[in-house]
């Protein structure tokens, strides 16, 4: 036996200095790999500022939901996390949802996170110019409570003043946007958010209401009307402007969407509900109506605290989403003669 060689004659080959060698660098590698590998599964993410939402659809591959993490920041690698759910079988136990990652977690976290019961958020939209009613509606058919849960809570005394809100309820301040809860977030921390959510707007806007000597209230009132009268988004401040003018003129509004607010029938507007007495109702009251008739959104906020430098008084639909602005009361009946054939505001 040469000096420097094992013998495996049995076997049919030698295993030579080459051959030890290769195995140890292999060996060594898979080691070094071996705890990378598991350095990285317990190592937490680079999570950027701000943390990270990231969707998984149902059915989902999780590789495309490895790989979406890993663009997100949430893990710096995706392909350990993948071989890691892949290993023990959790890669097709992922739940389908919204995941919110407020803080760096490690890929094996994360994984535990996407197949737990309850850490999904859902997502449920509230269309600007909704009302309360609506909006607990949507918050009901979208799983998150019952609907009169939801207004027991607008309305309440106590969690109105915990909030800061006037007695008048949660109407205007439940800010219309696309949120994402979890399951388990109740009824009270959902209009809490909603309402967090209009302050950070509101707190941007202050200043230029302020310097037009509008209260929060009455920004949000006024902000309702525009939300309701126009879904144009370039006549938003002309309608705002119309409505100043009037203030400063002390005539009457005369919005109709006040003069139906709160009402149970749906259907058009008609000659006698301009006529029904509610504290809302413009064409009866002077002045902005007492509480908001929905919750506006923030184009409509800007536009109640800067009105357009025109000295229109009236506006009617031409019945295309748009709507033709007068400054005086017979341009405005000729625009309803035209558009309206004799109907529309007085």
């Amino acid at each position: 036996m040469a000096n420097g060689e094992v013998s495996t004659a049995a076997h049919g080959f030698r295993l030579t200095p080459y051959v030890l060698a290769t195995a140890v660098v292999i060996l060594s590698v898979g080691a070094s790999v071996t705890l990378w590998v598991w350095h990285d599964l317990h190592t937490p993410g680079p999570l950027p500022n701000g943390g990270a939402l990231v969707s998984v659809a149902p059915g989902e591959a999780f590789r495309a939901v490895a790989a979406r993490l890993q663009t997100a920041g949430v893990v710096r690698y995706a392909w350990p996390m993948r071989v890691y759910a892949r290993w023990w079988g959790w890669d097709r136990l992922v739940r389908s949802g919204d995941y919110r990652f407020d803080r760096p977690l490690s890929p094996i976290d994360v994984v535990a996170v996407l197949r737990s019961p309850g850490a999904a958020l859902h997502r449920v939209t509230i269309p600007e110019g909704s009302s309360v009613q609506q909006a607990a509606a949507l918050l009901a058919a979208a799983g998150f409570g019952g609907a009169d849960h939801f207004l027991c809570l607008a309305r309440d005394a106590d969690f109105l003043v915990e909030l800061d809100l006037p007695q008048s309820g949660l109407e205007g301040y439940a800010f219309p946007d696309t949120y994402a809860f979890a399951w388990r977030t109740t009824p009270d921390d959902i209009l809490r958010t909603m309402v967090a959510r209009f302050r950070e707007h509101a707190a941007a806007l202050r200043a230029r209401r302020e310097r037009l000597g509008l209260s929060e209230h009455d920004m949000v009132i006024l902000a309702s009307l525009v939300e309701k009268e126009t879904g144009a988004a370039d006549e938003r401040v002309l309608v705002s402007a119309v409505f100043h003018n009037r203030l400063r003129l002390g005539m009457l509004l005369q919005s109709d969407p006040t003069a139906v607010y709160g009402r149970d029938a749906d259907g058009p507007l008609t000659a006698a509900d301009l006529d029904v007495e509610t504290p809302y109702n413009t064409y009866k009251n002077r002045g902005l109506p007492p509480g908001p008739i929905c919750n506006p959104g923030r184009s409509a906020l800007e536009a109640a605290i800067t009105p357009a430098a025109v000295p229109y008084l009236y506006f009617v639909s031409r019945n295309d989403g748009t709507h033709a602005f007068s400054t005086t009361l017979d341009e405005h009946n000729r625009a309803v003669a035209r558009f309206q054939r004799g109907g529309g505001r007085p």
